[in-house]
């Protein structure tokens, strides 16, 4: 054995104390502190769920993020670690060493000691961003626990058996525990069911929130009451949702004047009736950093343009939005508005023509803070294309330009002539590279995986075209 792979004196003792799983219990309390996370991994991948339970509630650390360790949902761990919280609280005597305030369940996906050092680097503050502004609408109770729980929660359709664990232990320690759920995901799931899991977990403290629903106006009717309590959140999606003219529309965007802390909002496959895309814009226009919109009339453009206060925003994605029947008009504006402040600009598969890119050239030559900008799959001749990166050249802050390749480059069936792109590609690139040296430019579809340079690519041939 080499010496490289000698195990130290810690990992000869980690093993030993699995291997008597009486003995480690024993020894937590006069355990070094170092010990603690290597132990805590290696009991919970060999399944010691007695060791592990008994870990929990003697952990010397003030977070514990064993989220990072359950990859996939894992009843019986879960059941365990929750048994060492009760664990802990039950004992009369508080134990010489505790300092738990944070027990963090949510899925990181990196490695559970690379996690736990960066935790106990900030463990000064535990505070989540909900609570460092405490406010209105957030019971007093919820504040009193010394041990607070912080999960994701995604519902799809029914509770999984990890979840109804987790929700059936949390209801009886609503008074002793608080409880705090950052990110929640809801799809289908039964009103009743989510006003259940928003009683537990108080709606005060989810910072990102995603609503993928099919079902019948009456549930965002229902659920407006519960998303009026959000008043802490930050990112808010909305995806495949049909609102018409029904009361319960109105019910439920009345919402959105209360979402103060909301900085990104994101509609996808949405329908909302022209009356309502206005106050909906008003509502929103005062906080928004980043605005992704998925469906978008002439009408709502223009409500849009004329949003005085969207002075801040940073990223604005209409990808999919068919632009080539709206005036362009209303987005130049918009563009001008937020020229000083937008860094993300996304206008992917928007069917844009040459006449609604020239339109939009002034305003997007005055973008000053941009750093990424995409234009794929959209109709721009050669002609345009080249004023298009002439007015981009003079940005010093892109860091990232994808275009599409020149009307030019493609045959009758759509197709791209290989050939023919190669060759208008470097007169493209030299307009750029005339101003500054950019950090990645594509053209067409994709950038070469080797090379990182633009290239065209093949899937019959399995090849890349590059040039450099």
């Amino acid at each position: 054995m080499s010496i490289k792979n000698t195990p130290t004196l810690q990992q000869l003792a980690v093993q030993t104390l699995l291997s008597n799983q009486a003995l480690a219990i024993s020894a937590l309390e006069s355990m070094p502190t170092s010990f603690f996370p290597p132990l805590l991994k290696e009991a919970f991948d060999g399944r010691h769920m007695g060791l592990l339970k008994a870990m929990v509630a003697a952990w010397p650390f003030s977070c514990l993020p064993v989220g990072a360790l359950m990859k996939t949902p894992d009843v019986e761990a879960l059941q365990a670690v929750l048994d060492g919280l009760d664990m802990l609280q039950s004992q009369k005597v508080r134990p010489r060493r505790w300092k738990l305030q944070v027990l963090d369940l949510r899925n990181v996906h990196h490695d559970f000691l690379d996690v736990w050092t960066r935790t106990q680097e900030g463990a000064h503050s535990t505070e989540t961003g909900s609570e460092k502004q405490v406010g209105r609408g957030l019971p007093r109770y919820v504040l009193r626990p010394r041990l607070k729980v912080v999960t994701d929660l995604s519902f799809s359709f029914q509770l999984k058996e990890h979840q109804t664990c987790l929700l059936q232990w949390a209801q009886q320690r609503k008074g002793s525990v608080r409880l705090c759920c950052l990110r929640m995901t809801i799809c289908d799931l039964p009103v009743e069911i989510i006003k259940k899991v928003l009683d537990i977990f108080h709606p005060y403290y989810i910072e990102e929130s995603e609503l993928f629903t099919n079902q019948l106006l009456p549930f965002l009717g229902n659920f407006a009451s519960c998303l009026g309590h959000m008043r802490n959140l930050r990112k808010f999606r909305l995806t495949r949702i049909y609102l018409g003219t029904h009361r319960c529309a109105i019910k439920f965007l009345s919402q959105f004047s209360k979402f103060n802390c909301l900085q990104h909002f994101s509609m996808n496959g949405v329908y909302f009736s022209s009356d309502h895309m206005k106050p909906l814009f008003r509502c929103l226009e005062s906080c928004l950093e980043s605005r992704s919109i998925g469906w978008l009339s002439q009408s709502d453009l223009k409500h849009l343009s004329q949003c005085q206060r969207l002075c801040h925003l940073k990223h604005l994605v209409l990808n999919g939005v068919d632009l080539s029947k709206i005036r362009p008009t209303h987005l130049r504006v918009l563009l001008e508005n937020v020229a000083d402040t937008l860094q993300n600009l996304e206008l992917m598969n928007c069917r844009m023509k040459d006449s609604q890119l020239s339109a939009l050239l002034p305003a997007l030559s005055q973008c000053s803070q941009l750093t990424r900008v995409c234009f794929y799959d959209n109709d721009f001749s050669m002609a345009v294309l080249k004023d298009l990166l002439q007015s981009m050249a003079n940005l010093s802050k892109l860091i990232l330009e994808l275009y599409p390749a020149p009307l030019e480059c493609y045959d009758h069936q759509g197709y791209i002539l290989v050939e023919k792109f190669t060759q208008v590609c470097p007169v493209l690139w030299d307009i750029v590279t005339a101003q500054r040296q950019p950090n990645i430019v594509a053209f067409a579809t994709l950038i070469c995986c080797e090379c990182l340079m633009p290239c065209v690519y093949e899937t019959e041939s399995r090849l890349c075209w590059c040039w450099q």
